[in-house]
């Protein structure tokens, strides 16, 4: 969001030095997948693009769609009804339903922890099981997310490229 630029350099000066870091949700999104992709049990493609994305250092969660959102909802208002006239009315699923991709645009967001390797002291145990103070040196990201963008891209179309070789065979 470039009005947040202002506000995000600002944060990022206050976490400079490698003494604090902080989290990210990063989208990604794949127009122009064929329906059919994937399969509804053990080539599931949310599950092939959620594994693929938790493979990437940092990641500790994935949403295909509305993800958790949709937990929190009925039925009747989750569900992505279609029409002749229109195709699909909604895309609550991210383009992926029981498994298989739909032709709709596909969406995945990706949640990364804070870097953890600090100037910051941190309490740990040392071989022998004892309490000791840990401080990593070296470089330090304020928000790993930054540069994990160029990254989830690849991965969902690395992913996608995999099922449009499948499909073939």
């Amino acid at each position: 969001d470039p009005t947040s630029l202002s506000e995000l350099k600002e944060l990022f000066a206050t976490l400079s030095g490698g003494r604090d870091s902080v989290g990210a949700v990063v989208e990604v999104r794949a127009r122009g997948v064929p329906c059919g992709w994937g399969s509804p049990v053990y080539q599931r493609l949310d599950a092939l693009i959620a594994g693929a994305m938790m493979s990437i250092n940092a990641v500790k969660g994935v949403e295909i769609g509305d993800g958790f959102e949709l937990a929190q909802r009925r039925g009747t208002e989750a569900r992505d009804e279609m029409s002749a006239a229109q195709g699909f009315l909604s895309n609550h699923c991210g383009g992926i339903l029981g498994g298989i991709s739909t032709g709709q645009e596909i969406v995945v967001r990706l949640a990364f922890k804070p870097t953890s390797s600090l100037t910051t002291p941190a309490h740990s145990l040392n071989v022998h099981g004892q309490d000791v103070e840990v401080v990593t040196h070296g470089r330090h990201d304020p928000c790993v997310g930054l540069r994990a963008v160029p990254v989830a891209e690849a991965m969902l179309a690395l992913t996608l490229c995999d099922c449009a070789l499948a499909h073939q065979a």
